[in-house]
């Protein structure tokens, strides 16, 4: 059976490499930007309401906050309850442009110890978990080497 990259969530990342980009949805009525991506309606309440539109998110922002995760989470998550417990560092990252804030776990090997607020971070293709037959795939941020 060959072996499948699937996204751990449809719709929420495309592409690969450098076209690596998340994606939101846009009210065409008042700009606002939502990510998660909403597909029913606006959010904004002081919106008359307007018909919303995939849009690619900026593949840059600047770190709003971190921290990092030193327990195994319940269920739902998913992790393998046979191997150690490896902790990993979550970023806050401010998109300027959308004016929104995205959550997510930071490349592999980033640590607390290597991050500032104001850092700016790109977003990059990451593996939330796989098995013989799956690699269920995700978004990772890691520092651009621009610091705040």
């Amino acid at each position: 059976m060959p072996h499948t990259c699937k996204p751990a969530v449809a719709g929420w990342f495309a592409d690969e490499g450098d076209g690596f980009r998340l994606l939101g949805t846009r009210c065409t009525a008042c700009a606002s930007v939502f990510f998660p991506r909403e597909d029913t309606h606006c959010r904004n309440p002081h919106c008359t309401g307007g018909s919303l539109e995939e849009t690619p998110l900026s593949r840059k922002g600047r770190i709003w906050s971190y921290t990092d995760s030193r327990y195994r989470p319940p269920s739902p998550y998913v992790s393998n309850s046979e191997l150690p417990w490896v902790p990993y560092t979550l970023i806050a990252v401010e998109l300027a442009a959308e004016r929104i804030v995205v959550l997510g776990q930071a490349a592999p090997g980033v640590t607390v110890a290597d991050l500032t607020v104001g850092m700016e971070v790109e977003v990059v293709p990451g593996v939330l978990h796989g098995d013989a037959e799956t690699t269920w795939t995700i978004w990772h941020w890691r520092p651009t080497g621009v610091a705040a």
